[in-house]
């Protein structure tokens, strides 16, 4: 999942309430490609921030971005390699992240709202099962997964990136394997901090930087990520991100604490994309077996990669969903 180093050394760049307003109206074309999408919800009608790239009618991908509450920034990594190999992409900024409405009620970040979304961002786009493909990516790939469930009718394929189908399994990898990789003495300090939720402690917040986010998130120094990623994570709401992850690093307990969806895995009989990093917070044991059971599951492995392999493996990553795709256009 996309982490809370950056968020809370910019939680006012995300303040909530904000929208991304433009002046042409519900559900119009904006420049360049993008469009405003209304979506409907319990509390009223907002609008999602979309951005259309290329033109093939027989493969479109949607992207879904992790945090939750992150933005789709970091997906332009794909525009060095999707548009040559002619797949069309979207971006799309899910409600209450950068681009798109900011509504103030915490009862629409719940994941069953954000699959309705979904469907509805499909809707509007005129995606269907002849072409349409759903990338998802850390939260993005829980979204995914449940998209899938509900409905996989309307998709041609699946990708699921960076993202195992159990919390639970998540907590017991965090703990029984990354964190034995910090410095003892580190960890020490960094179980203190959490003890005592000061999860804003510069000291913690350096701590984690150099333990865990140049290790297992992005592995290069933090301060050279590159620019997207960088944007992403100066650009999230982190009131969604502490309330649906919640804000520690070793232990999930947020909203999605009891989110377990490896069982029901082998329901979703399309062709579907895992992709698994050596060096990720994901377990890469748990992500093979996801290959395993899904019906028609193909296994990306990653051995030079991290949570955000698309930079860190960057030409495997793409090379591999690019074959993934290419070979379901006919």
């Amino acid at each position: 999942m996309l982490r809370i180093l950056i968020l809370v050394l910019c939680l006012t760049s995300a303040a909530v309430g904000q929208g991304y307003h433009d002046n042409t109206g519900r559900g119009d074309v904006l420049a360049g490609g993008a469009r405003m999408i209304p979506v409907d919800t319990p509390a009223g009608t907002y609008r999602v921030w979309t951005k259309r790239v290329g033109n093939n009618p027989k493969l479109k991908l949607l992207l879904l971005h992790g945090g939750p509450g992150s933005s789709s920034e970091y997906f332009e990594a794909m525009d060095s390699y999707l548009p040559g190999a002619e797949i069309e992409y979207y971006y799309y900024d899910q409600l209450g992240s950068y681009r798109s409405d900011k509504p103030d009620n915490d009862d629409l970040w719940r994941r069953d709202r954000f699959v309705e979304e979904v469907e509805q961002v499909r809707t509007a786009l005129g995606l269907g099962p002849d072409n349409f493909c759903l990338l998802g990516h850390s939260w993005g790939g829980i979204l995914a997964i449940e998209y899938a469930l509900k409905y996989q009718a309307n998709l041609k394929c699946l990708v699921i990136s960076n993202m195992m189908s159990s919390i639970k399994g998540y907590n017991a990898y965090a703990e029984r394997v990354l964190a034995k990789r910090f410095d003892p003495a580190a960890l020490a300090k960094i179980k203190a901090y959490e003890a005592a939720e000061d999860f804003s402690n510069p000291e913690y917040l350096s701590l984690l930087e150099r333990e865990h986010y140049e290790r297992h998130v992005l592995r290069m120094p933090a301060a050279t990520w590159p620019d997207p990623v960088q944007r992403a994570f100066a650009h999230t709401n982190s009131h969604i991100y502490v309330l649906m992850q919640g804000p520690s690093e070793f232990g999930l307990r947020g909203r999605l604490l009891d989110w377990e969806r490896f069982n029901d895995l082998k329901r979703i009989d399309v062709p579907a994309l895992v992709i698994m990093s050596q060096w990720d917070t994901m377990d890469p044991a748990h992500m093979q077996a996801m290959a395993r059971e899904l019906p028609q599951g193909v296994l990306l492995n990653l051995p030079d990669g991290s949570h955000m392999a698309m930079y860190d493996d960057q030409q495997r990553y793409m090379r591999g969903l690019i074959s993934f795709m290419k070979s379901l256009e006919d």
